[in-house]
Parts: C-alpha cells; sequence; structure tokens
C-alpha cells in the first residue's frame, strides 16, 4: 500500500473516531479549540489564501465530528484565530495555541482536537511539514506526546 493510500486509510480511521469523540465534548471551549486548531493549520505555511479559508469553511460544515455545534459558532471562532494568525502569525500562534492548551485538563477532548487537526491537514492528501510541526505543538500544549499520532 502507497504511502497516499496509508495516509487516507489513516484519515478515515480517525474521522470515525473523531466524529465519536466530538460529540462528548460539545463544550465552547472545545468548540474554541478546534477552531483554534483549524486556523493554525491553515496558517502553518504563514499565510491563510482564500482557498484555506473556503476549504475549511466546507470541512466546518460537512464534518459529521464537528456538526454537533452551530457552524456558524464555529466560523466565527475560526475567524477570530485566523485574523490573529494573519495581523501577527507569531502572537496568534501563541493565542491559537494556549486556547489548545485549555484542554490540557480533559485528555480525551485533547486527543480530539488534535485528531480533528491531523483530519484538516490531512484533507487535502498532503498533510505537509509545516502542518504536522502545528500539530505537534499543539500535542505540546496539552501534554500529549506527538508519536502517539505517529508524529
Amino acid at each position: 500500500m502507497g504511502f497516499f493510500d496509508q495516509l487516507k486509510t489513516r484519515m478515515a480511521g480517525l474521522q470515525a473516531t473523531a466524529t465519536t469523540e466530538v460529540a462528548k465534548f460539545k463544550s465552547k471551549d472545545f468548540a474554541k479549540a478546534s477552531m483554534a486548531m483549524c486556523a493554525l493549520i491553515a496558517a502553518a505555511d504563514g499565510t491563510i489564501s482564500a482557498e484555506e479559508r473556503r476549504k475549511t469553511a466546507g470541512f466546518i460544515g460537512s464534518n459529521e465530528a464537528l456538526k454537533v455545534f452551530p457552524p456558524s459558532e464555529l466560523q466565527d471562532h475560526f475567524t477570530f484565530y485566523a485574523s490573529k494568525l494573519e495581523s501577527d502569525y507569531e502572537f496568534g500562534k501563541v493565542e491559537a495555541i494556549a486556547t489548545i492548551g485549555k484542554l490540557k485538563k480533559d485528555p480525551p477532548a485533547a486527543r480530539a482536537v488534535i485528531q480533528v487537526g491531523i483530519i484538516v491537514g490531512g484533507a487535502d492528501g498532503d498533510f505537509d511539514k509545516d502542518e504536522q510541526q502545528a500539530v505537534r505543538e499543539a500535542c505540546l500544549a496539552v501534554g500529549i506526546s506527538p508519536s502517539e499520532f505517529d508524529l
């Protein structure tokens, strides 16, 4: 099985797990952390293109795992973090990571947010090194070893 086939299979498995897990964590902190993660992934290369915004909006609206939240609320959270990252990437990154870090006291919720990040990063079939690094940093913020996710 080729690398991309393995990635696709792994993403499908993570998607199924994330759908089950996210439903357990219907909270404002989880909603904010998951959208902070989406913004981090979108901005992993230092910018957020209009195409990345469209793809993320599509992901928010269509992802089964996130359907427990109102799409407009998720979009507002994503826009907030994306704007911070676009305005000042390093400062925005600190704020997004801090938001994700609030889930450190709830490891299952933290793992679910990490899974959301991996799904978003791999949605285009290319979970690139910048996206992987963003997920690694999020893992460290919540006290989870990146190796748990093969990062």
